[in-house]
């Protein structure tokens, strides 16, 4: 049998009156009648207790005869089965798996450490039960082998000046990411039994060797950025200003004078601190 089979074993209530009877009933008939055979009917009664079970929401029993997979109680209740079945149980509620942090390459090959937090639980117990070692553990290493997989897979972040620009990557893509760990996980654990509800990178930063460095150059990426905005803009102010000027007659400039109002006006709106103007009350040319 390579599946899970599920039954409905006896009641349990209804068996225990019948426990009860036999067990009450035969000793007050041997107290009355002396009469020894019903010392049977008393070991009968003690043999048969073992064999009732309690399933609480959302657990199962795992039931085999003699190593034989006899089949799996899902539903809760109060059951009686064969005392000689070994019961074995098996949440089938949802668990959490925080996994430790990993150091592992991304796929430039930078140190990162990661970790992924895991929604999982039990789908089919026979699997659970029979295919893997322990499904536990299983799970747990599994999920550390998926999450380096999946960081080799994405660089960390984008730098466009080292020209390795990716579409998808680990700080920026999360529900990109997320999906592939899903379904990576998914793909290793589906031979236990295990149904995966969520998954997610929990933790993401540089190693601590380079994370410093990396700090500096993301800083710089930014001011690099930011930089190329203010020239843009204050390319566009200077191109607006002589023309408005050009266009209004306001003042003839050569271009000798055009070259040294664009430098200027380039100095004020490209500098970091306010400009300390100069007020010149003689020509142009002084």
């Amino acid at each position: 049998m390579k599946e899970e089979k599920i039954i409905t074993p006896a009641n349990g209530y209804l068996m225990l009156s019948v426990v009860l009877i036999m067990f009450f009933g035969s000793i007050i008939t041997l107290i009355i009648t002396k009469n020894f055979i019903f010392i049977l009917f008393i070991i009968i009664a003690i043999s048969i207790k073992p064999g009732f079970v309690m399933v609480q929401p959302n657990n199962s029993r795992v039931l085999l005869l003699f190593g034989k997979y006899v089949g799996t109680i899902n539903k809760n209740g109060f059951y009686w089965v064969n005392p000689l079945f070994t019961k074995k149980k098996i949440s089938l509620r949802a668990s959490n798996f925080d996994s430790e942090r990993l150091k592992v390459n991304d796929k430039l090959g930078n140190p990162i450490m990661i970790s992924t937090i895991l929604v999982w639980k039990v789908q089919d117990t026979y699997k659970a039960a029979f295919d893997v070692d322990n499904y536990e553990n299983f799970v747990r290493v599994q999920t550390d082998a998926a999450v380096r997989k999946l960081a080799s897979m994405y660089p960390y972040d984008n730098f466009a000046d080292d020209g390795h620009t990716e579409d998808i990557t680990l700080r920026s893509s999360v529900n990109e990411v997320s999906e592939a760990l899903e379904k990576e996980i998914h793909e290793r654990l589906s031979i236990a039994g295990i149904e995966v509800l969520e998954a997610r990178i929990g933790y993401l930063a540089y190693a601590q060797e380079i994370a410093n460095a990396m700090l500096k150059r993301q800083q710089a990426t930014a001011i690099v950025a930011a930089r190329h905005k203010i020239v843009e803009g204050a390319v566009s102010m200077v191109e607006m200003a002589l023309e408005e000027l050009g266009k209004k007659s306001i003042v003839d400039l050569d271009e000798e004078r055009k070259a040294a109002m664009v430098s200027n006006l380039m100095v004020i709106l490209c500098g970091d601190k306010d400009a300390s103007p100069v007020l010149n009350t003689g020509t142009l040319n002084q």
